[in-house]
């Protein structure tokens, strides 16, 4: 069970309901299905939506009976994460997800595929009991569409040296900041936060979210493979260019082409040539300069939210995850 959140004992708590209530919802005949779910539901991962759900749940007036409620909701978020990820291991053909064999790798394509299909009914289970004539039942299914746009837009730009840093960004709204800034809402609203903060809740979900996918997509060429918990370049074997290559590829977009060209016949040393040329071309360097425009922008929307503890903790909870190791 993730413990990441135990320097905020009120946060872990509810992670640790949120976990519980995964696991009560998993309970399925089939055996391998039950173990997926559960294996991947308890592998250390941070818990970053409901965490900030919760987070920004604590700007309302929640009373102890919406508490179940507010657990649902949450649930709701991580299992949505959890059935995309699987789905993108699938298609990536990934063999390691947070340091462990993903599903796939472990049980085969039917079980990951149909495990994914599971959540996705949970998931629906979930925001049906909790948001009944709510408008956050339409915010969900339009927040759904978006990541899987985001998840087609990227698709669609495979191996594409054409693509541009603005199709990077509105590829990673949809996929990856889609989530967080749903998260960060539904905290606030179904908290009873008023709505300026609810409204503030969704940009700095988004901002953090987008910061958060480009820092990952730094790791992937600054990362020690020893201790990186997936495939260093993996990304760019599946032909998804991300922002340090594409921000790279613009200074010298001959010495990349016919390395690129190769597409899925490049070699590790071919790859390895594409991440030198990445560093020699300032494509790390200028990536974490619009990952630190991102968090000042979050950090600048954090500093309007109500002076309470929350505030606080969202503050030193966002410069520290947003300062990750790369």
């Amino acid at each position: 069970m993730s413990r990441y959140w135990s320097k905020f004992p009120e946060i872990q708590k509810e992670i640790d309901a949120v976990v519980e209530l995964i696991s009560e919802r998993s309970d399925v005949q089939n055996s391998e299905i039950k173990k997926a779910i559960i294996d991947l539901s308890t592998a250390g991962g941070k818990y970053l939506r409901p965490a900030f759900f919760f987070f920004f749940a604590q700007f309302g007036n929640a009373k102890d009976e919406n508490r179940d409620q507010l657990r649902q909701i949450a649930a709701s978020l991580e299992i949505l994460h959890m059935a995309t990820l699987i789905h993108d291991d699938v298609i990536d053909d990934s063999p390691l997800r947070r340091g462990q064999t993903t599903i796939q790798t472990q049980f085969g394509k039917d079980v990951a595929v149909y495990t994914g299909d599971f959540l996705f009914t949970i998931f629906f289970e979930l925001i049906l009991e909790s948001m009944q004539d709510s408008p956050y039942m339409t915010i969900n299914a339009k927040a759904m569409k978006n990541i899987l746009i985001g998840e087609l837009e990227q698709m669609e730009l495979y191996f594409s040296q054409e693509q541009s840093v603005d199709d990077y960004l509105k590829a990673i709204s949809g996929k990856t900041a889609e989530l967080f800034k749903l998260a960060s809402q539904e905290g606030a609203y179904f908290a009873g936060a008023s709505q300026e903060v609810v409204s503030l809740a969704g940009r700095i979900g988004h901002q953090i979210g987008m910061t958060f996918q480009i820092l990952d997509d730094i790791l992937d060429y600054t990362a020690d493979p020893k201790t990186f918990n997936k495939p260093v370049l993996e990304d760019l074997c599946n032909g998804v260019y991300s922002l340090p290559l594409l921000l790279a590829m613009k200074k010298d977009p001959a010495a990349f082409k016919p390395l690129l060209d190769k597409q899925k016949e490049m070699t590790l040393e071919d790859r390895l040539k594409v991440k030198e040329l990445v560093l020699a071309n300032d494509g790390v360097k200028e990536a974490k300069e619009l990952a630190n425009s991102y968090t000042q922008k979050a950090l600048a929307d954090i500093e309007q939210l109500p002076k309470i503890k929350a505030q606080k903790q969202l503050l030193k909870v966002t410069k520290e995850l947003l300062k990750r190791n790369i």
